[in-house]
């Protein structure tokens, strides 16, 4: 309907009424189609009881009616459901098969596009084997049970004229209808930004080169329990709705209200975000459906709702819901969708104690942009946490280890110290830097006695100095007195001289003279 194409539906088990009321369940208003006169329904009831073959007959009546209905609604396709029933109802095979043959010729002649529905037989697609030379297209229709939890997956067998996907692809069947979901990525063509959001903690920001995620990355924090994972995510979906973001948090371990309130504890109120639809959380336990069916509703919901970050905490517990195997394959698949959708996604993995911190159950390290890792250090008697990047692509980040403090006011990194046996977290880093900052005051107060004695040295050396600069000027000014004194006795001495020289010059004239 949603291309303009009327159809018939020819049922040989269920009548139109009883069409009616199942179909409903899916969301189709059958009854509405019925009377724009956009569907046809036409029960054939074929009863083996109440039919007597005899001699060589055929179904032109069966094609008298499908041409009226087809008529009737101006009918571009035709569903017969489900063929079983015709070979159940008549014994002679070889008249049924010949004259069903004729039947898709006629269907085809008409370029009707025609889909038949059938049970599935030992050995063959199905029980009659009417695909082998009848069927341009055939689908094959699976419903498994794996650890008491059911899977519904198609696979096209065979397409003429078309290529194809061969794999199978799990379906769902809801309230809006069958949805199908790849069960294999389509490619890495997808887009990506160089924008970075803030990641909620500053201490974290920091850490990665000051500006926090890539949005539209991929993002993963590991650790055990009790460790401060949901907190980050928490962090992140506060910060989002805080910029007028969309958030959506599926949580497969507590429920909407368990998390607002625990939240509350480190000073995050994400009432208001749900209030105000910027915050929707999703919460069931993975056991309830299949692995498929989480990721095809995962699909729905984020279709709906457009979020630009997107919280699943935690992927570990997955794993009950099917295999390992399948469990990483639906999560490469969500991430696929969440890049391409440029959805920045935050992935808690709760990893268990006693094993290499540096990996995780479902192999996810290669996949996922930015790892963190948030790990327990036992010094002194305490748990401490720790946290450090084990990687983030695309931007510089450090190497170092925080200590991660949860806090009422929420989480806080601070450096973690380095001490002669290694790192230091806790009572003992609060304990050495106090001995650290102890030995600095008295290092300083040392330094202060030594300066002032230097000072009063200093002093003691300057009021000698003037001293002697004292003693010099008086000397200077005796020498200059007695420099000056012997200056005026010489000139005196050579004034006399020349008066007496020229006293006797006088003398000598006069004495002449007589």
């Amino acid at each position: 309907m949603d291309y303009g194409e009327n159809g018939v539906l020819m049922t040989f088990e269920e009548t139109a009424d009883d069409i009616k009321k199942n179909v409903a369940s899916l969301g189709f208003d059958v009854e509405k189609l019925i009377a724009q006169k956009k569907l046809y329904i036409d029960y054939v009831h074929v009863e083996r009881a109440e039919i007597d073959e005899n001699g060589e007959y055929d179904l032109e009546g069966l094609f008298v009616r499908l041409a009226h209905a087809i008529a009737t609604v101006g009918a571009k396709r035709v569903v017969l459901d489900t063929i079983e029933t015709l070979f159940s109802g008549f014994s002679n095979q070889a008249i049924l098969r010949s004259e069903l043959r004729r039947l898709f010729s006629w269907l085809k002649e008409r370029n009707l596009t025609t889909v038949i529905t059938g049970e599935r037989g030992e050995g063959a697609l199905t029980r009659q084997g009417l695909e082998e030379y009848v069927s341009d297209c055939v689908i094959l229709l699976d419903h498994r049970v794996t650890g008491q939890i059911s899977t519904r997956r198609m696979r096209v067998v065979k397409y003429r004229g078309s290529t194809h996907g061969t794999n199978e692809y799990p379906f769902l069947i809801d309230e809006e209808g069958i949805s199908v979901l790849p069960i294999t990525a389509s490619g890495m063509d997808y887009p990506v930004s160089s924008e970075r959001i803030p990641t909620g903690v500053a201490g974290l920001d920091e850490m990665l080169g000051g500006k926090g995620y890539y949005r539209g990355s991929t993002v993963m924090v590991t650790g055990t329990a009790g460790t401060g994972k949901s907190s980050l995510a928490a962090h992140l979906a506060d910060s989002a709705c805080r910029r007028g973001e969309r958030c959506m948090y599926y949580s497969f371990e507590e429920s909407p209200a368990q998390i607002i309130r625990n939240m509350r504890s480190v000073g995050i109120n994400l009432q208001p975000h749900v209030d105000s639809k910027l915050l929707e959380f999703h919460t069931t336990r993975p056991t309830v459906h299949g692995l498929e069916m989480h990721l095809v509703r995962m699909h729905k919901l984020i279709e709906n709702f457009k979020p630009n970050v997107v919280i699943v905490d935690p992927i570990s517990n997955l794993q009950n819901a099917g295999t390992l195997d399948d469990s990483t394959n639906m999560l490469v698949r969500l991430i696929d969708f969440l890049r391409k959708s440029r959805i920045t996604s935050f992935f808690v993995s709760l990893s268990g104690g006693g094993r290499a911190t540096e990996m995780t159950d479902e192999g996810m390290s290669s996949m996922v942009d930015t790892w963190l890792l948030v790990r327990d250090i036992e010094l002194g008697g305490e748990r401490n946490r720790a946290l450090y990047v084990l990687k983030s692509r695309g931007m510089p980040h450090s190497n170092q280890v925080r200590e991660f403090l949860i806090t009422s006011k929420g989480i806080r990194l601070v450096p973690a110290y380095l001490g002669p046996t290694g790192v230091l977290t806790g009572s003992a880093r609060l304990s050495q830097e106090a001995r650290d900052k102890a030995e600095r005051r008295m290092a300083a107060e040392e330094i202060q006695v030594k300066k002032l004695a230097l000072d009063h040295r200093r002093k003691a050396i300057d009021a000698q100095i003037e001293a002697l600069r004292a003693e010099f000027r008086a000397q200077e000014e005796e020498f200059g007195r007695t420099a000056s004194a012997a200056q005026a006795k010489a000139d005196q001495l050579e004034a006399d001289r020349a008066a007496m020289a020229a006293s006797r010059k006088a003398a000598m004239r006069n004495g002449g003279a007589q």
